[in-house]
């Protein structure tokens, strides 16, 4: 009588009030319950994800692959929350400015969907791959007109500037003999190129083995590239950037002292570096001394200069594409041109928020936090169409750490 009073059954009775019955119904609706929120919180394909047979990675045109590359490109749009000064009114309004012409998703959402993707194995396309590059070879040529050369800009050319365009430099014989005779690189010359990028998302990645791996590397504007930061970013480097601003405030425009310019060049051995020395007037003095000086120091470095009307038609192809700036970064000049050079292309340390795909935030670069002039390049467009050409089969996003 106690034990019924207490709610208690007694074994003999055959009743079950707490016994195994009732446990397994309550645990039956406790994971219907974890179920549904995992649904509420993780969208409609995880379960489906979650029960299939998952042996470290998928194949990238496998089943799940093509739904979770299909959700990335479902996002047209990428909303960033910017603050702005409202109709000459001086308090800031947080607003969503939108990076192309349709229905938005946040940030947020675009990094579960990118770090959903990364259980796929990436794999070229080689159809989307091929149509890429025959856009690229009908609006750029880089492989005929990325650089000047004698052959695509002879002695006496009018030469136009890329931005002052009603400046025009006379190529004289002093000039003329500055660049080389042909193009050094061709169409598809090197198998696999990594571009590697100066974002914070390389640090502590030690993709620096993988890097050193390919056979073509491509690095922006000089940076850093010691035993300090060699296990994330390699330490070989093909053709470097460097950008004329650089010489004029870190090296006083080798007016001076042009030394410590040269010993930080030694840093990348035998590379060639690359200039644009016709962006503008400024750029042109400044870009002729790095040659002048190269070969004060009998350096075999090979000096090069960007042709004005590549970076042009670069900078119109990739405004088609949602990329509209006052200029688009060393990293797409370069991306665009490995796109042609190379079958394949890696890249590294591209990234353009705040935080990682995994919401932890991150320096704007993998040496410093220092950010870049504001409304000058438009970094976040950038990315999210290297996103989606990953998401495509066009070239490899790698974002997270090396194995």
């Amino acid at each position: 009588m106690l034990r019924r009073r207490m709610g208690y059954a007694d074994p003999s009775s055959g009743k079950d009030i707490l016994g195994n019955r009732s446990l397994c119904f309550i645990f039956i609706c406790a994971f219907g319950l974890v179920t549904l929120l995992q649904q509420i919180l993780y969208g409609k394909n995880y379960i489906k994800r979650y029960l299939e047979n998952y042996d470290g990675s998928y194949e990238y045109n496998s089943t799940a692959c093509r739904e979770l590359r299909q959700e990335i490109m479902d996002v047209k749009v990428l909303s960033i929350n910017i603050n702005r000064k409202i109709h000459g009114h001086g308090y800031p309004s947080s607003f969503h400015k939108p990076l192309c012409l349709s229905a938005r998703v946040k940030t947020s959402e675009l990094f579960e969907r990118w770090r959903n993707l990364q259980v796929c194995r990436w794999a070229q396309s080689k159809e989307e791959t091929s149509n890429f590059k025959m856009s690229l070879s009908r609006c750029c040529n880089a492989p005929s007109f990325l650089f000047t050369t004698k052959r695509n800009t002879p002695a006496g050319t009018k030469l136009r500037y890329e931005v002052d365009t009603s400046g025009i430099l006379p190529i004289t014989a002093e000039v003329f003999k500055m660049f080389p005779d042909d193009m050094p690189y061709s169409k598809s010359q090197y198998k696999k190129c990594a571009v590697i990028g100066n974002g914070g998302i390389i640090k502590n990645s030690k993709c620096g083995k993988e890097i050193d791996s390919a056979d073509f590397i491509f690095r922006c504007n000089i940076p850093p590239i010691n035993e300090k930061y060699s296990a994330d970013v390699g330490s070989r480097t093909d053709l470097v950037t460097i950008n004329p601003s650089i010489i004029s405030e870190r090296f006083q425009k080798l007016e001076k002292w042009r030394r410590p310019f040269y010993e930080v060049l030694q840093n990348y051995e035998n590379s060639s570096v690359v200039l644009p020395a016709f962006y503008n007037t400024r750029n042109t003095d400044v870009s002729f001394r790095v040659k002048y000086m190269l070969d004060d120091f009998d350096s075999q470095r090979g000096v090069f200069f960007f042709h004005p009307q590549y970076l042009l038609n670069v900078q119109r192809f990739w405004a088609v594409q949602g990329v509209r700036a006052k200029r688009v970064s060393s990293g797409l000049m370069l991306v665009t041109a490995a796109m042609e050079m190379c079958e394949e292309v890696h890249l590294y340390g591209f990234w353009a928020f705040p935080m990682n795909p995994a919401g932890i935030f991150i320096t704007h670069h993998y040496y410093d936090n220092v950010k870049p002039r504001p409304g000058f390049h438009a970094m976040p467009h950038e990315i999210f169409n290297f996103i989606h050409m990953h998401t495509r089969g066009i070239l490899n996003v790698h974002t997270g750490p090396c194995t």
